[in-house]
């Protein structure tokens, strides 16, 4: 039995994994272009800018890294495949920073299905990795009852609170 829940555990990560992964693919080849164009544009309004006001490269960058910040992902380009992997992460565990949004029709469209799929999906993957966790503590909380000696060392999984060192030492 045990080991049919850690099968279906490890399936369920592989699976969101590979769903994961599929979003990522999914929203760089639905936003990446107009990305990139949106890059091209702030290209050309710099160079715009450095003729019209007679801005020197290094003036501009520093005027760049202080007020624009062209690229404020960790992840790298937004619409990226590494980019739009953070994206699809933050969709399916359901953080929602909201400093990044599709812009194009369809990566809209597919946000809403990809949701609708991913959230459940991503709960329950957790649920079962909550499980496996609570299972372990509850193996490390019967060991450690047996090494000092405890009448009772059974551990009820009902009676692991919050945190693996919140337990009654019955």
């Amino acid at each position: 039995m045990r080991s049919h829940q850690n099968v279906r555990t490890l399936s369920l990560v592989v699976f969101t994994f590979t769903f994961l992964l599929i979003g990522a693919a999914v929203f760089d080849a639905l936003e990446s272009e107009r990305d990139e164009d949106s890059q091209i544009m702030l290209e050309e309004m710099e160079q715009e800018m450095k003729k019209k006001y007679s801005i020197t490269d290094e003036d501009y960058r520093v005027l760049e890294t202080t007020i624009i910040k062209m690229e404020p992902h960790k992840a790298g380009p937004q619409w990226k495949f590494i980019g739009a992997f953070y994206f699809a992460t933050v969709v399916l565990v359901m953080i929602g920073y909201g400093h990044s949004t599709p812009a194009t029709v369809g990566g809209k469209a597919f946000v809403i299905l990809y949701a609708i799929i991913g959230i459940p999906m991503g709960l329950v993957m957790f649920q079962h990795i909550g499980e496996r966790l609570n299972k372990g503590a509850s193996i490390i909380i019967k060991k450690l009852k047996i090494l000092f000696r405890r009448k009772n060392p059974e551990v009820r999984t009902s009676s692991i609170k919050m945190s693996v060192f919140h337990f009654q030492m019955s």
